[in-house]
Order: structure tokens, then sequence, then C-alpha cells
């Protein structure tokens, strides 16, 4: 209470001008304990960085964690479309642990077109493209190309 008292006083002194508490004030304002700057007991102090700590963990593993969920969908993605592996993406999931696999809707969507991808494997898919299929236009590419190599051959044979 004397503290705030005094520290109240020489506050209004000095807005006065008189010029009273000045040296009081200068080993006041560098308080050498960061506690005190924060205004806070040395006890909350630690408690306080001790809960900034716990929160920078578990922020940085919850962004580990994405990351090597998005390193695992790349990782199915290039398996899928058969390129070349990345070192990176597997150092990343390596780092988050073995407990790292697609999101939910992302292996939702990943089992929709594995069927998909069966479908268009199997004979019926593979006879239901051959009716989607422009067969005029493929006569005609197929003409096309072999008057260009006729005509090739031609130039580059004689007795031709």
């Amino acid at each position: 209470m004397a503290f705030l008292m005094k520290s109240m006083l020489s506050n209004q002194v000095k807005n006065l001008g008189l010029g009273g508490g000045g040296e009081e004030s200068k080993e006041e304002s560098t308080p050498s304990d960061p506690a005190a700057a924060a205004g806070m007991t040395r006890e909350e102090y630690e408690e306080y960085q001790k809960q900034m700590v716990e929160e920078k963990m578990e922020r940085d593993a919850a962004f580990a964690q994405k990351k090597a969920e998005r390193a695992c969908l790349r990782v199915h993605l290039r398996e899928k479309y058969r390129l070349p592996k990345s070192e990176l993406d597997e150092n990343q999931i390596q780092m988050a642990g073995d407990d790292v696999g697609l999101p939910e809707d992302l292996q939702k969507m990943v089992a929709e077109d594995q069927v998909e991808e069966e479908d268009k494997d199997s004979i019926l898919g593979q006879l239901q493209n051959l009716q989607n299929m422009d067969m005029d236009a493929i006569k005609e590419k197929a003409q096309a190309t072999f008057t260009e190599m006729k005509q090739a051959a031609e130039q580059k044979c004689c007795v031709m």
C-alpha cells in the first residue's frame, strides 16, 4: 500500500514540475526482473512462460501433423500417376510418426477414384470406350499418316 501511495504522489509531484522523486523513478523504471516488468510475481511469470512453451509445442505438433498429411497425399498422388518419389515428403512423414494418414475427406475421394479406375480397367469399361470413339476420325488420321510416310519414302528413295 505504501508503494502505491508513493508512486501516485511522486507522479503527481512530477506533473507539477517541482522535480521531486526524480532519482526514484530512474530506479523503478529499469527493473532487472522480467516478472516485475510484466507486472507479475515471479511464480506467475514462470507459470506464464511454461504455458507459452506448452502452447508453442502444441502448435508445432499440429503443424507438423498437417505437413505430414499433405506429404502423404503427395506421395499417394505420385504413386498413382507413377511420378518420381520425393525424399522431402518421406522425411516429413517419418518426422510426424507412423500414425499419419490421409484425412477422412481425402480418403473418400481416393476411394471413389479407385472405383472409377477399376470400372475403366474392366472389359466392360473398355467396350464403353470403344463405343465413344469416333472411328471416322481415327480412319482419317491413319490414312493421313500413311500418305505422309509414303511421300517421305518416295522423296528419299529413287526407285519408288
